[in-house]
């Protein structure tokens, strides 16, 4: 089944009035409180920075053992770098035990640090060192073009958030101003034979931070969303669109009034291209270390009480990624 996918224009937003701002605030609203998924066109990203983001990517992904090796992350639980098939299993931070995911990815923080940090934590975890690989020659480059692109991008979209929930449209701006978002680039490898019995290239998960701008693939499949009627939904890539999905915090600043939908990469048949190889892209926008994220006084109801206890997005951030490790085999 293919859902029927709503598609927001930044650009025209951006350029409205505040009674219409209001009017297209009121739609993003309703779609995520009913699905946490939408596709995000009009965005600005220049062509040339996709583009070189994506081949930069997939060069790498086609380059030798050795330089995958090169910048691969020193040991499990470090963040950046590569990570190397079958070395993370994503439902198990919904407390489910699969075999582990068939990926790989390279992976890569914030470009900076921000003044005044010095939280040994958040210095030894978001805001360790990328690994850069050797080849191919600019991936550096433009890899930080596109993060760049991406942390405009999400900061753009957390203004229309603020405005779908009836907030001032830069509320959201002191807990985001030294994001520690993360990108990584996937690659689903050509498969030569069939997953183990519940194994897929990307197990049921919801994502962490605040939202998640996906880049997939061109006339790919497998990526499905859980439909509130416990349905499996395809979603489709979106020429000239990313797909934005609402992540945890989010769901938690609104108190489940906005939803951080399930999420996985299934195996399509073979008729189907199961077997193929797919890549794509995911910035994971993540408010600032010490955000402090705790229920929206414009999302309680009248007697209502919140569902969760406050949380810093850090914190909350690694507990999650180091509960998806797969320990490698002594």
């Amino acid at each position: 089944m293919t859902a029927s996918f709503p598609v927001f224009d930044l650009a025209q937003f951006e350029s409205a009035d505040q009674t219409a701002k209001a009017r297209e605030g009121r739609r993003i609203d309703e779609i995520c409180r009913a699905a946490g998924f939408l596709a995000v066109s009009g965005h600005g990203v220049p062509e040339t920075t996709i583009r070189s983001a994506w081949e930069a990517a997939r060069a790498f992904f086609d380059s030798s053992v050795s330089n995958k090796a090169g910048a691969k992350a020193p040991y499990d639980g470090y963040p950046y770098g590569y990570l190397g098939p079958e070395l993370e299993a994503l439902a198990k931070s919904k407390g489910e035990d699969t075999p582990p995911d068939l990926k790989e990815s390279f992976n890569g923080g914030p470009l900076k640090v921000p003044p005044g940090m010095e939280d040994p934590d958040a210095l030894a975890f978001c805001y360790a060192r990328t690994i850069w690989p050797e080849k191919p020659d600019g991936f550096m480059d433009a890899w930080t073009a596109y993060y760049r692109a991406m942390e405009d991008l999400a900061a753009r979209i957390m203004r229309v958030f603020a405005v779908a929930l009836e907030l001032p449209e830069d509320y959201f701006e002191p807990f985001i101003d030294a994001p520690i978002s993360a990108l990584r680039a996937l690659n689903y490898p050509e498969q030569s034979v069939s997953p183990k019995p519940g194994q897929l290239r990307a197990g049921a998960h919801t994502d962490y931070g605040s939202l998640t701008i996906l880049l997939p693939q061109e006339g790919s499949r497998g990526l499905e969303i859980l439909a509130p009627d416990g349905h499996w939904i395809s979603v489709p890539p979106v020429p000239g669109a990313f797909v934005i999905n609402i992540g945890d915090l989010m769901a938690r600043w609104t108190n489940d009034r906005w939803v951080s939908t399930l999420h996985r990469v299934v195996n399509p048949s073979a008729e189907e291209g199961g077997m193929m190889r797919r890549q794509s892209f995911a910035f994971f926008h993540q408010p600032n270390w010490p955000a402090r994220i705790e229920c929206l006084q414009s999302c309680l109801g009248a007697g209502e009480q919140p569902k969760y206890e406050p949380v810093l997005s850090g914190p909350y951030l690694m507990s999650k990624f180091k509960a998806t490790t797969v320990p490698k085999a002594s």
